[in-house]
């Protein structure tokens, strides 16, 4: 593992989201949304989103400015994305104004299903293989692995019989 001296703490990483609107045929909705993808934005501060691809049924929007932050606390949980079959960046957006906005981004799996859990929409994109190294690293730096606790057993406990050492 490597030493947490050496290891500065990670810079944010500029990266701008592709949303994605495609028209469906249905009873309830009209149109569906979902997160394409993610790259590094190059975009001025600042820059608005812009239409990237449309057609009749699909509409891709390059949506600037959204930033990647990694945090100590949730090193696990970006061990955990890193080493999966397909590591992904997490994507929290919300509506507004009719358009689906991304809000927050995370390569922590136990964050992203945190927000999925909290009824957010949450969608999975591939993670950059670029940014796995820069990942690892700094989670190989800050992960702290739980101590294991002693065993407590319930017949001890109701008998109130002290544990043995």
């Amino acid at each position: 593992m490597a030493d947490p001296a050496t290891i500065p703490n990670a810079a944010p990483y500029p990266l701008a989201v592709i949303m994605e609107r495609e028209r469906v045929e249905g009873r309830w909705a009209g149109e569906r949304w979902e997160a394409k993808g993610v790259v590094r934005d190059l975009a001025p501060e600042g820059s608005p989103e812009r239409v990237i691809l449309e057609d009749e049924k699909t509409r891709q929007t390059l949506f600037p400015g959204l930033t990647l932050r990694l945090t100590p606390a949730e090193a696990e949980g970006y061990l955990l994305n890193i080493t999966s079959p397909q590591p992904k960046v997490f994507v929290l957006w919300r509506m507004e104004d009719d358009v689906a906005r991304p809000k927050l981004l995370t390569v922590s799996y136990h964050e992203g299903m945190r927000w999925a859990d909290s009824d957010e929409h949450v969608d999975g994109v591939a993670l950059p293989p670029d940014l796995v190294p820069w990942i690892a690293q700094y989670a190989e730096a800050h992960y702290r692995p739980e101590p294991r606790k002693k065993p407590r057993y319930a017949s001890s406990k109701d008998k109130g019989v002290a544990s043995r050492r």
